[in-house]
Formats: C-alpha cells, structure tokens, sequence
C-alpha cells in the first residue's frame, strides 16, 4: 500500500424511504446507495466533494479493501498530496442506481416480487441520479458541495447537477466529455447491447431465475467498449501486429491485441462479475442523456441558471468524446458569461486518459482544486 493512499476504506450504505419517481415513469419504492468517503467534513461543512462514476465505475474511487491489493479507480488522483487531496476534502464516491456493486439494482430483490428485479428495474437517466444522490448529501449533512466532478459518463452527471440543482454546488468539473451523445456513440452502445441479449443464457434478462449469467455477451460487450476507449495510436504502439507465436492461419488467436481484448472480457465477466442488465442500463442512460433536450435543444439556454464554475478538460487522443464535444459545453457557459475553465490535453491514451497518470493533466487538475481549496479557506 502507498504512503499517498487514503488506506484501508470500507463502504457505507445510505437507505432512502423515500420513493424515487424516475424519468422513464417506473417507481423505486425504496432504495440503497453504497458510497465511500475519505478525508473529513470541516465544521462548516463546505469542503465536500462529489465523485461520480463511469459506466462501468463505483463508489470504490480510491484507498483498498482489507485482503485486496487492487485500489479504488482513481487512485492515481485521489488522496493526500494528490489534485483532490484528501488532506484538504472530504471526498464522497457513490454507486449509482442500477449498479451492480451494493446499491440498488437489478439484483436487488424486488419487494413486489420477493425476486430479483432483473429487466423490471426502471430505465435510469442521469437526472435520476442527480436526484437520488441529492439525497445522499442530505444524509451527510452537506448544504452545498465544494465541487462535483467526473469523467466521461460521470462527467455527464456533474453537468446535470450544474443544471438541475444550480444552488447546491460551487464547482462542476466535467472530464472527457459531451453534451449528448453521437449517433455513431448510441450506434456502439446497441451493438454491446445486442451482444448481451442475444447470448442463449440472457433469457429476456431474467437470468438469475435460472442460475446463470450471460458470460459471452457481457464479454464480448466489453470488448466492444474497450476497443473504443483506446486510441489507434495507442493501440498500434502496445501491440502493432505482434503474433503470440507462428501463424496458424486459423481463427484462433493469433494477434496480441486478439489475446489482450479476450482477456479484458472474460475478466469483467467473470472476475469483476458485472452484471449484464446493469450495463444495458448504463449505456440506456448515456444514449438518453441531452440536458438542452428540456430547453428546445438548446444548451445554451439549459446553461442559462447555472450559478457553478466550471473546469471542462478534455484529452487530445480521445475519439469517443472528442475535445470538439467539451468545446461546445464551454461555448454554451460563454453564452451566458459563466465563469469556465478549459484545457485539451496532449495524450495518446484516447478516451481512458482520464483514468491515467499525465504531468500535465495532473497539473492542471491540481490547479483548479487548489482554487477551489482557496474558496473553501476563505470562507472558513
């Protein structure tokens, strides 16, 4: 374990009573949410920060688990001395709705049924999310984030948070990506979709009736949006052509990356054991995410209340949401003379590069949370 590390982390659970009303019209009558925190609340309660995660992410975003060496996903940035400085913040990681690690989701149990919810689990949307974790902060006691910050789809949250509930964060930071998706983004989503309900064990996502998982489809979903989360330029420069031996002239593997993108599958399949309704509804709710769509698709005007400032980044290589997407969120908060934030890093990682170590990426992350941190001081 590192010296830079929050350490040993266990999760916590915040039940809601509550029922949450979902945008697709399905009802949750009552709800869990696993989260993680690291660092302390100060006395004002005015240095929280919000973590949200990708598709395939979860409230793990950092420290270890007692008996596991693999740490949270963003490591690399969260935690003493690191750009979200642990030190400094209390830092709150949350599994969404629908996932699959603790909080409410497909394989919770329906209490209509007594079984899993399976395919019967609401279509989410990321305004559903805003809302459930809405309520998280009040279960903590904080008034207003300091920040609420993602990556990709987590990114997407922390737009809608700016949007939905202007006066309850002070900071957006959106990372690696887009106001909505592109028809080519929805296109790959369907594909991994179909890989999924087409496996003979799916059974119209009512699986676990049956004792099994759709291991081949979920596998070969994965390797789908793995594939589109690397540059080529990457790819090209870890595996080229190289052969894992002769050729055989055969349909066995043969190539490296064969080998590389069979094994990302399998292992999310089998070893992280992520849960195949889970990931449909994942990519269900990036395809369905256009925040102007409630203001006659016009993100200007859905960026008209916001009161957040913002740090928009976005990374050179990344073909997925490319920086022309974070460019037109930053023209939509010029418009209205928000106050932003914007830097396009040089990276040949592609869409992953937000996950990853960069000088200076680092370097501009660490530079807005230290203004953030001096907001936070000055009003102490």
């Amino acid at each position: 374990m590192k010296e830079n590390s929050v350490g040993l982390v266990t999760p916590k659970i915040c039940h809601v009573d509550t029922p949450l009303h979902t945008v697709s019209g399905g009802v949750i009558p009552q709800y869990d949410l696993v989260y993680e925190t690291y660092g302390q609340l100060n006395a004002a309660g005015t240095n929280a920060i919000l973590i949200c995660h990708a598709l395939s992410g979860n409230h793990h975003v950092a420290g270890y688990y007692a008996g596991d060496e693999k740490p949270g996903w963003w490591e690399a940035y969260v935690g003493p001395g690191k750009p979200i400085d642990t030190n400094r913040f209390f830092v709150v990681g949350v599994n969404n709705l629908g996932g699959c690690h603790g909080s409410t989701g497909p394989t919770s149990i329906n209490p209509a049924t007594n079984k899993p919810w399976g395919p019967d689990f609401p279509i989410m949307t990321v305004k559903d999310w805003v809302v459930s974790q809405d309520k998280l902060r009040q279960h903590l006691g904080i008034a207003q984030w300091a920040a609420v910050i993602g990556g990709s789809l987590g990114g997407m949250q922390a737009l809608q948070w700016a949007i939905d509930l202007p006066d309850r964060l002070r900071h957006a930071v959106v990372i690696a990506a887009a106001p909505k998706l592109s028809a080519q983004n929805i296109a790959f989503n369907e594909v991994a979709r179909q890989a999924i309900m087409s496996d003979p064990d799916f059974h119209n996502g009512r699986y676990l009736e049956h004792g099994v998982t759709p291991k081949r489809g979920l596998a070969l979903a994965r390797m789908l949006g793995h594939l589109t989360y690397l540059s080529d330029d990457l790819m090209g420069k870890k595996f080229g052509r190289e052969l894992r031996d002769k050729l055989k002239y055969s349909f066995d593997v043969e190539f490296q990356v064969e080998s590389y993108l069979r094994y990302q599958g399998e292992k999310f399949a089998t070893k992280q054991k992520f849960d195949a309704n889970t990931y449909l509804l994942m990519t269900k709710a990036l395809d369905y995410f256009d925040p102007a769509a409630d203001y006659d698709h016009d993100l200007s005007r859905a960026m008209a209340h916001v009161q957040a400032k913002f740090m928009v980044i976005s990374f050179t290589s990344d073909w997925r949401f490319s920086p022309e997407r974070s460019e037109e969120i930053v023209r939509a908060l010029l418009d209205n003379d928000k106050d932003v934030s914007y830097a396009e890093i040089e990276s040949q990682h592609g869409h992953d590069a937000f996950l990853l170590p960069n000088p200076f990426y680092e370097g501009v992350f660490n530079a807005y949370l230290q203004r953030i941190w001096q907001e936070v001081t000055a009003d102490a």
